[in-house]
């Protein structure tokens, strides 16, 4: 599913939120945004030329109130209360599963539309992704799916019995389970698959540092704002260990950061 489409459901969301519980709101709307990182923010721009093309603009007729995680998980929950508490008319969590996990829980009135790249029935953010029911809606790329097909392509670029390194951030909430699909995925294939855990910069030095020192034929990353945050230092790592890669998002650079 296409950005677009996310805002789609995000206008939908403001335009039918009930009138009684709009009078309740300001004179003007309130959006809760969850972004990763405010300086690595790729959904800003088309997120708010969505808005425009539903009749919202930022400051004329709707307000936005911008949150980042950055990373943190565990501030997940303090960063829903405030906006609970400035009675938001939605919130769109836009960088995890782990965003809009903890935003269901944390209210079960305010609309929630999401953005993900896993099965949100299987992670319970949906009953269903024809009928999502609650007050949770949104999209999902089914990214995590996508992976094993990844790891079937590097493999066939590869010299028969290469091993490939799979870089996860062990704190994104959907790692588990996309480490696990991709286990799987790399016996029926009969494919080494060294797990990498990196979830700050230095970790991802470490990451590489120990792919220097096996045989390594290529990289996969998972899907997380956090490395996707640090693309420049991934693949600049890649360029100078000259192994093939494959990544989760277009936005990863093809052209190393200088060194």
């Amino acid at each position: 599913m296409r950005r677009r489409e996310f805002i789609t459901v995000l206008g939908g969301t403001v335009a039918t939120w009930p009138l009684a519980a709009r009078a309740q709101q300001a004179a003007m709307p309130v959006i809760g945004y969850l972004g990763g990182y405010a300086s690595n923010a790729p959904y800003l721009a088309p997120f708010h030329d969505g808005l425009g093309e539903t009749g919202y603009v930022e400051g004329k007729n709707v307000a936005i109130e911008y949150r980042w995680v950055a990373g943190q998980n565990d501030r997940l929950s303090a960063i829903l209360h405030d906006l609970i508490e400035r009675r938001v008319a939605v919130i769109a969590a836009v960088i995890s599963t782990a965003d809009a996990i903890a935003d269901k829980a944390a209210t079960q009135t305010i609309p929630i539309v999401f953005r993900n790249g896993s099965d949100p029935v299987a992670n319970g953010l949906v009953a269903a992704l024809n009928r999502p029911g609650a007050n949770v809606t949104g999209i999902t790329t089914l990214g995590n799916q996508l992976g094993q097909k990844r790891l079937q392509m590097l493999h066939e670029l590869l010299p028969a019995g290469a091993a490939v390194a799979l870089l996860v951030n062990p704190r994104n909430a959907n790692a588990t389970a996309e480490v696990r699909e991709m286990q799987a995925a790399a016996n029926a294939l009969d494919v080494h698959l060294l797990i990498l855990n990196a979830s700050n910069p230095s970790e991802i030095d470490t990451a590489f540092t120990s792919i220097g020192k096996q045989d390594i034929g290529g990289l996969l990353t998972t899907a997380d704002p956090f490395l996707f945050a640090q693309r420049d230092q991934i693949v600049t790592l890649v360029a100078r260990r000259a192994i093939p890669a494959i990544y989760i998002q277009i936005g990863f650079s093809t052209k190393p950061a200088a060194s």
